[in-house]
């Protein structure tokens, strides 16, 4: 058994000293190859009352975090802050990293707990690293690289490390206040880095962390992030797992601070990995939701995040059967996603229908909330297409064969497969690194978007706060939501159709009270990314109560290249949009750059209190794993999607009936 170990440790070892060749299979060469963006200040725009879109990322880890710095990342919130502006940064693995476009907005949101511990231990002159268990981080990141020896050995460190700092908390051989100042030292860095990357008007920055309440995927996964309006007088002590794993003191504790002129929200993500825990039926201790819990809950949480790199939280196939697009990015690799017990509870659509059966009960709706995208990066930037997607985590997933989307190296993989059979995949013939499966299922997602009168804290926030928000996949599709008995006096083409929409309807995030046998209009605008895929349809997803069931529709409202809705099936004809797996080319004269329509609920019924949302689909494009197939010549693996829809989703409105 030894000589059988030692070999696998030699092999990792040789597999580690060869791992720099695979580089070619990931994005360093075009990425070095492209030229640097400019990035220039412009004069601050005058505020503009029908509002604009503006694009921004609310989940960013740095070295801060401890999982990040595990895998490599150094880089600062002031480096993610350059990073959203358009620079270029440096990732883990030593090639360049840059957007293709500035955002308009970010928050570094890292990890609450023990946040900056990691690198206090990697560092040998502080006092924290005097501590046996800080001896394994020992200049942990002083050398990164990518080989299978490196990965192992990180793997297991930061969870050890956690559970190590915990007992020596509870047995008094760690001294507590050196813990506490390394946390306030460092969140005191993170809201400096953020105002002096704030440039009110071009670049928006926002004070925030990751409240992590559990670290086990499928038990209570209910993590958030808290997002602080401004920076003025922001407590030195930030409320963590360390305080309470229970959100609902979360809750208390921000409206402590807001007590004391603290204005915060807190941003739940990754439902669909949470067990049902997320918009359960119950508090986080079992006990029956009141109506304590629900006002707490709706203030304090306004938004949900509904897509990021672990996965689209919207819905699932198993929970809505008659949505032939609920399948979008939602596999995890994991068996608990199969149960429909883990399910309900998990994902977006199935909170709203909860939502509107505690409210038919006579309580305040607690699921009441807008949506954003975000990218959760552990380092300090995300990808911001299919085509460039270069990883979440750091040298974890820094190429494409540690991703697992081509094959691993024959030689190597048929010795390593032979002592560790669970280290690879064999599909299609072919050897894949799954040590860690999840990481293929892994989405290149996702933005938020906000509409806003100006590119500033209080502007974006304000909008954070009414819920005029969307979520996108990634590319920048904008997309308006209105509903409103007004609209029909306008035109499609009226320049001042948004200034009517704002004066005479209800923007998406708000509540249209229902006037009496009277079936409402809804405006629906739906612009495609410039640089992205046209569209292909625009939809409108209803949710209703009836008899106290859940009900759910899916309604085509607008269809590209001047085809028409089926009035009998609610779809759209086919548009022939396609995509050539040979070289992830689209075809260049199916789908719109814009959809603009009116539209009003063929089964409208009065008196039913309803949830309406919008959802904008681009054509077929490649999916990442299928991109870096395509580089190195590789068919794709035929267990994966090779093709997604990006998408768009707007916030709901909802209708309450008089």
């Amino acid at each position: 058994m030894k000589i059988k170990n030692n070999l696998l440790v030699v092999l990792v070892l040789i597999v580690a000293s060869c791992s720099d060749s695979n580089k070619s299979t990931n994005l360093e060469v075009s990425l070095h190859d492209k030229p640097l963006l400019q990035v220039e200040i412009q004069p601050r725009p005058l505020p503009n009352p029908n509002k604009n879109a503006y694009f921004g990322d609310l989940h960013v880890h740095t070295a801060n975090s401890f999982d990040a710095y595990t895998f490599g990342t150094i880089s600062t919130p002031a480096d993610a802050y350059k990073y959203a502006q358009g620079y270029p940064i440096l990732h883990p693995s030593g090639f360049l990293i840059q957007l293709s476009r500035p955002l308009d907005f970010y928050a570094v949101t890292d990890h609450g707990v023990f946040m900056g511990l990691m690198k206090e231990a990697a560092d040998t002159t502080s006092e924290f690293s005097k501590y046996e268990l800080a001896k394994p981080l020992h200049n942990l990141n002083e050398s990164v690289n990518d080989g299978l020896f490196s990965l192992i050995k990180r793997a297991g460190l930061f969870r050890p490390f956690g559970q190590a700092v915990r007992k020596g908390l509870d047995d008094g051989t760690i001294d507590s206040s050196i813990i506490e100042e390394v946390s306030k030292s460092v969140w005191q860095q993170t809201i400096k880095a953020a105002d002096e990357a704030y440039a009110p008007g071009t670049f928006t920055t926002f004070a925030a962390y990751e409240y992590t309440s559990s670290f086990d995927l499928y038990d209570k996964y209910l993590h958030r992030n808290v997002i602080f309006k401004d920076t003025k007088d922001l407590p030195a002590k930030i409320f963590t797992r360390a305080d309470s794993q229970d959100p609902e003191e979360l809750w208390d504790w921000m409206n402590l601070m807001r007590s004391k002129g603290v204005e915060s929200l807190a941003i739940p993500h990754n439902s669909n990995i949470s067990g049902g825990a997320t918009f359960a039926l119950i508090d986080y201790n079992g006990g029956p939701i009141d109506e304590e819990y629900t006002k707490k809950r709706a203030f304090n949480e306004p938004l949900v995040e509904i897509t990021q790199v672990k996965g689209t939280s919207e819905t699932h196939p198993l929970l809505s059967k008659n949505d032939e697009w609920a399948a979008f990015e939602v596999k995890t690799g994991m068996e608990e996603e199969k149960l429909i017990s883990n399910l309900k509870g998990s994902y977006v659509r199935d909170a709203y229908l909860r939502g509107l059966s505690l409210a038919e009960k006579g309580l305040s709706n607690p699921y009441k909330f807008g949506l954003i995208g975000s990218s959760d990066t552990h380092v300090s930037g995300p990808s911001d297409s299919e085509e460039v997607f270069f990883s979440k985590v750091g040298i974890l997933d820094a190429t494409a064969e540690l991703r697992g989307s081509i094959p691993f190296k024959r030689f190597y993989g048929t010795f390593l497969k032979a002592l560790r059979p669970n280290i690879l995949k064999e599909v299609d013939g072919k050897n894949y690194f799954a040590a860690n499966d999840r990481v293929i299922n892994f989405s290149a997602s996702g933005l938020a978007g906000v509409w806003a009168e100006e590119n500033t804290r209080e502007a974006i926030y304000d909008a954070f706060r009414r819920k005029e928000t969307f979520a996108t996949s990634g590319p920048r599709m904008k997309v308006r939501f209105f509903a409103g008995y007004d609209l029909e006096n306008s035109q499609l083409d009226d320049l001042t159709l948004i200034q009517d929409a704002y004066a005479n309807s209800i923007p998406m995030g708000g509540t249209l009270n229902t006037e009496s046998n009277k079936n409402p209009t809804f405006l629906v605008w739906a612009i495609a990314d410039p640089m992205g895929a046209p569209l292909q349809r625009t939809q409108i997803i209803k949710g209703w109560l009836e008899d106290g069931e859940h009900k759910e529709k899916v309604y085509d409202v607008a269809c590209s290249n001047g085809l028409s809705v089926d009035p009998s099936t609610n779809r759209c004809p086919d548009n022939e949009a396609w995509v050539d797996l040979s070289d992830c080319s689209i075809s260049a004269d199916s789908g719109s750059r814009e959809m603009k329509v009116f539209w009003q609920d063929p089964e409208f019924q009065n008196g039913q209190n309803t949830f309406y949302y919008s959802r904008v689909l681009e054509n077929p494009v490649c999916r990442w794993s299928t991109w870096d197939a395509v580089r190195v010549g590789e068919k794709p693996r035929s267990d994966l999607p090779a093709t997604i829809q990006e998408r768009a989703w707007s916030s709901p409105i909802w209708l309450k009936s008089s």
